[in-house]
């Protein structure tokens, strides 16, 4: 195998990924991609792919890669939030200095509604945070 390919290749879908291992020991030399599982990354779920049996290596590359993504994921959801954070005081700004009457009429409700729900929230965990303590 090529030094520069990798052993496995994890095709991204929307709650996981499809584990193809990685295959250019062939007489053309072509690469070829061999699906081997099908991953849910929500539940941790792994299906072998038909009748394959996933090896030891298999199973620990899975694993490794699963640890990596969640990781990956939870990052981007704090990255969110603090973008999100950043856009309200973005939006305030607007609203302060460059908004029309039609402009604020037509994005006011759900605003006032949004950040109401945001607030509750907030403020019952924190409240529960303080009572654990």
């Amino acid at each position: 195998m090529s030094a520069d390919l990798p052993e496995y290749y994890f095709r991204i879908r929307e709650n996981g990924a499809v584990v193809f291992r990685i295959d250019t020991e062939n007489r053309q030399r072509r690469i070829e991609m061999d699906q081997i599982a099908v991953i849910n990354i929500r539940n941790g779920e792994v299906k072998p792919h038909g009748q394959r049996v996933l090896s030891e290596r298999d199973q620990a590359e899975i694993a490794q890669w699963m640890n990596e993504r969640r990781a990956i994921l939870t990052q981007r959801d704090i990255d969110d939030i603090h973008r999100a954070v950043d856009y309200l005081n973005l939006t305030t700004q607007w609203a302060q200095s460059k908004a029309s009457d039609e402009q604020l009429e037509d994005v006011t409700d759900r605003l006032l509604m949004a950040m109401h729900d945001l607030r509750t929230v907030l403020v019952r965990k924190k409240a529960d945070r303080l009572s654990k303590d």
